[in-house]
């Protein structure tokens, strides 16, 4: 080492004299060469179009109101930059504000300072490169009136110049292959042995101690390379710092420029579309899930392969010979497969340990969960079945598959076995309890694995993220870094991040309602209701975590301690069957219908009853229909992850009015701070509640409802799925710079491994 060294050094100190000398010279004229022909192309531009930009100026400066002027000026600005030089133009008023510019203009970047008259010419080094801003005075009769600004790409003489600088770089590193033949032996092993030490100080904790172990010219760098992957492993810093308009088309430019080609799949139990045979006639439904309501806009923005149960009657007639149908039908923006299950699978695997052992074990609602080894084996095989979908519907070995709740906790490891460099996001939409409850379940162990095999797991909340690492870190070996939010299994890192779901904003089922007087016509007069009687709605489906029977008892407490709103106050309430082959379900709509009797017979009077309780599906138009009829919304949930139907009532309204009344106990509750926070189980809290919200002012509900908007509007779906596929990719970024660092450490046949 030390004889190789003393033969470099006098030729590299030759060479490098040379190329010290030479270089600079031809890089310095070919840039003085250029310099004078892109001031030449400033002039030319700025005398073209100098009055014409004065003229428009002038105009704008007249009439700020009308902003025809305006949008001439930055479509004149557009025709120019065409040409591939010329990066951007920028109109600067007199106090230096910038006040028109083409698309291109470099972000962050202001205006320069104007020139007392005729051109100034500066070069400012961007992200984008070197830019050479010529800036120009424009005046009307004497009168200074703004600045043109004229910015080009400079990085073109950078390329002539490296043209031009390649020939003495070649015959340089003629001269150096002779070096480099006799160090190529000993770099390459001294390289396995930085590698190693590089990837030993990476995996530790990064303390003091080992640092000194790895030699004063290591540690510097492995602490700056450390910084940086923790940078990118940071929850939730890129994706809650950047605030966009998270819309459909932002969620799309997120996947094509921090993932691009990446192949979505999404799997959940429930399917987005439902076909059933009714009267000899193929109807189709769309079902009551929130799951639903939110992934369903997701996927129309971003396409991809929505893999889920074909449950409907008529679900076979309508898919092709692979089991995929395009959806939606009035329009095909991606593609629904449907996997179908046979009785025994779903009784097992659905009705058996999904549902009458992860639901209640989950919901702090007072149901004893029940676990038998027979569904549990069903679980496991129809996870299993959904993993072979998963994989056959694959076309990239790296694809980003978004797994849907506690139907399938064991998908992720499943998947990760077969796919190892899928990007796997789980979010699990109900809460998840503390480890003593947690425990439990017999098979928590698997459960927890399934979960890891996640690149990514969210839950609505951060006491949901806390309470599931409480459990990894009980019953799992691995190792947790709780300022970070991840966990270590072996080989495999998973970000545990709370992602509070949300709605399409603005909600599809919006468009086309008819104005607010109009709904609460239409809604008192199909139900019968007075048109002086105030209305409060719930919409649910018949689940016991949902306290319909509670939400019942509350209205009855109002009326005891309030009679004054006797006869001035109906609450409706329309509540979709489902899950009726389990007790528990059929228990809880029995509850709910003797309640509402209950209350009606104490209270009813002619052509009045306290509590109108439908007992069907309603389709989500419908449902915003009844938002925009009502007073207030009534969620009472006794247990929720989130609860959509809070949110979904603030978007209906667009009068800003009406007054949300939500569960402590929904995740809801956590943003929807403006809403009246209940305690569901003190039904004569409730009832205050009520009382609060039919008697709250117009200007006091106007101004809650602005803000509750504002909330759900600026956090909408699309802002959920931006947060969780940004930090994916962060994910991604990180990975491949491990790949590399291993694929330097192994050599070429590694390197093309990773690639």
């Amino acid at each position: 080492m030390l004889m190789a060294f003393r033969f470099i050094v006098p030729l590299l100190l030759v060479l490098g004299g040379i190329a010290w000398g030479a270089t600079p010279l031809v890089g310095g004229l070919i840039e003085r060469w250029f310099r004078a022909d892109v001031d030449m192309r400033s002039q030319l531009v700025f005398h073209s179009i100098q009055d014409t930009v004065t003229r428009l100026a002038a105009a704008a400066a007249a009439a700020p109101s009308d902003r025809k002027a305006g949008r001439e000026i930055t479509a004149l600005f557009q025709r120019i930059t065409q040409d591939e030089r010329l990066l951007a133009l920028g109109l600067c008023s007199v106090d230096g504000q910038l006040k028109h510019h083409s698309s291109a203009w470099p972000k962050g970047l202001n205006c320069p300072p104007a020139p007392l008259s005729g051109q100034v010419s500066t070069v400012q080094h961007l992200d984008e490169g070197p830019v050479l801003a010529a800036s120009f005075a424009l005046a009307v009769e004497g009168v200074p009136s703004g600045t043109l600004v004229i910015l080009h790409d400079l990085s073109f003489i950078e390329r002539r110049s490296s043209s031009a600088e390649l020939y003495l770089a070649g015959f340089l590193g003629l001269l150096g292959v002779g070096a480099a033949g006799v160090t190529v032996i000993v770099a390459r092993l001294t390289l396995r042995g930085w590698i190693r030490a590089m990837r030993k100080g990476l995996a530790s904790r990064g303390d003091g101690n080992e640092d000194r172990t790895l030699g004063p010219d290591i540690a510097p760098l492995v602490r700056e390379m450390r910084t940086m992957l923790r940078q990118m492993d940071a929850p939730g810093r890129l994706a809650d710092t950047i605030r966009v308009d998270w819309s459909p088309e932002s969620l799309r430019r997120v996947l094509h420029t921090e993932l691009p080609g990446a192949e979505v799949l999404v799997v959940s139990n429930r399917e987005p579309y439902i076909h059933n045979m009714e009267n000899g006639e193929i109807t189709m439904q769309r079902p009551a899930s929130g799951l639903v309501t939110a992934l369903e806009p997701i996927m129309r923005a971003c396409g991809g392969t929505w893999i889920a149960h074909g449950s409907g009657s008529a679900d076979h007639l309508t898919v092709d010979s692979a089991d995929r149908l395009p959806v939606p039908p009035e329009s095909p923006a991606y593609m629904l497969r449907r996997v179908w299950l046979s009785d025994e699978e779903q009784d097992g695997y659905y009705y058996g340990f999904a549902n009458e052992g992860m639901w209640p074990l989950c919901h702090i609602a007072f149901v004893r969960p029940t676990f038998r080894a027979s569904d549990w084996e069903q679980y496991v095989a129809v996870n299993r079945k959904f993993a072979d979908t998963v994989v056959a519907e694959a076309r990239t070995p790296n694809p980003v598959v978004l797994v849907q709740d506690y139907h399938f906790a064991l998908l992720p490891r499943m998947i990760r076995e077969r796919l190892p460099e899928a990007t796997i996001i789980t979010f699990w939409h109900i809460p998840w309890p503390n480890p003593e409850v947690f425990s439990i379940c017999p098979w928590k162990e698997e459960i927890l694995s399934g979960l890891l095999g996640s690149s990514i797991l969210g839950f609505h909340t951060q006491f949901h993220c806390i309470n599931f690492l409480d459990s990894v870190d009980r019953f799992l070996e691995s190792h947790i870094d709780r300022e970070l939010s991840t966990v270590r299994t072996g080989d495999s890192t998973t970000l545990v991040r709370p992602y509070p779901i949300s709605i399409e904003w603005p909600p599809a089922a919006l468009a086309g309602q008819p104005p607010v007087e109009e709904c609460r016509k239409d809604v008192r007069k199909r139900f019968g209701i007075a048109a002086d009687v105030l209305l409060g709605v719930g919409v649910e489906r018949f689940d016991y975590t949902k306290g319909i029977a509670d939400r019942f008892h509350a209205v009855e407490c109002l009326l005891d301690n309030h009679p004054e709103w006797i006869g001035r106050f109906s609450l409706l309430q329309v509540a979709a069957p489902t899950r009726s082959r389990l007790s528990a379900y059929r228990d809880t709509q029995v509850e709910a219908e003797k309640t509402a009797e209950a209350v009606n017979a104490r209270f009813r009077r002619k052509g009045w009853q306290p509590i109108i309780l439908v007992p069907r599906h309603h389709e989500p138009e419908e449902v915003f229909t009844l938002f925009r009829a009502a007073d207030l919304c009534l969620v009472s949930s006794l247990h929720d992850g989130m609860n959509l139907v809070a949110k979904e009532f603030v978007s209906a309204r667009d009068d800003e009015d009406g007054v949300l009344i939500l569960s402590t106990f929904a995740g809801a509750s956590r943003e929807l701070l403006e809403a009246l926070i209940v305690n569901p189980y003190d039904v004569h809290a409730m009832g205050e509640a009520l009382h609060a919200g039919l008697s709250m002012p117009a200007e006091q509900r106007h101004e809650r409802m602005r803000l509750l908007r504002e909330m759900v509007g600026e956090n909408n779906i699309h802002f959920w799925a931006g947060r969780m596929l940004l930090d994916a990719a962060r994910m991604r970024k990180r990975r491949n710079i491990e790949h590399r660092i291993a694929a330097v450490s192994h050599g070429p046949e590694s390197r093309n491994r990773s690639a």
